[in-house]
């Protein structure tokens, strides 16, 4: 079975701690937190602080996606903060292998990105250090966007050079899940698929969370 990890980015801020043992009481896996910088992408949503703030309430492991430029230099906020999970843009850093290395001396699990335009092959050479590799499933920036079909196959191929190199890295998808693309991406070979507006605006989270499970 795969793993649900509920997008923060979809619910409400001003509940934010609420919220996050909500999720967690609904079923989810993981608790998704998009870090936006405004730079990186065309939108802004909060830091460490924020993070920090909702840590020690938290029951579920703390994924946090870093979609800022220069994120070597936040590493260690992130991880002070609580995150478990430290997940980096291949695009947004020209030291993709010591960013990866830096996270992992903090504690932390280390994940890359790749937006749906990035080809695989630009992470291939950093995948027997990452532990999550993270496929966008839309142009990130912005929760309630439909899911890239496209991407199907990229998750089909990520899963393939997982299972050719005997690496063991997992496979999360981010963008547009629902129940529908859900099961198309785990198919495919995803093992965490991250929701927030299918799971937020439902009118039963757990029902919603479970449904993603397959």
């Amino acid at each position: 079975m795969n793993f649900v990890a509920a997008s923060m980015l979809s619910c409400d801020f001003s509940e934010l701690g609420y919220e996050i043992y909500r999720a967690v009481q609904a079923g989810s896996d993981y608790i998704h937190l998009d870090v936006m910088d405004g730079a990186f992408v065309p939108n802004i949503t909060f830091g460490a602080p924020v993070i920090k703030c909702v840590s020690a309430s938290r029951r579920a492991p703390f994924d946090v996606h870093l979609m800022i430029e220069h994120p070597e230099r936040y590493v260690e906020d992130f991880r002070n903060a609580g995150a478990d999970i430290i997940t980096v843009h291949a695009e947004a850093t020209n030291h993709l292998d010591r960013l990866l290395h830096q996270i992992k001396a903090t504690g932390a699990k280390a994940g890359v990105a790749i937006n749906p335009g990035t080809p695989l092959t630009a992470v291939e050479e950093v995948l027997p250090v990452a532990d999550l590799l993270l496929l966008m499933t839309v142009n990130p920036g912005f929760g309630g966007q439909s899911y890239i079909d496209s991407v199907t196959d990229k998750i089909r191929r990520a899963a393939d050079v997982r299972r050719r190199r005997g690496l063991e890295f997992l496979i999360e998808v981010d963008g547009g899940i629902n129940a529908e693309t859900g099961r198309k991406a785990a198919g495919a070979g995803a093992d965490i698929l991250v929701a927030g507006s299918y799971l937020f605006r439902s009118e039963d989270l757990g029902i919603a969370v479970n449904s993603l499970k397959f």
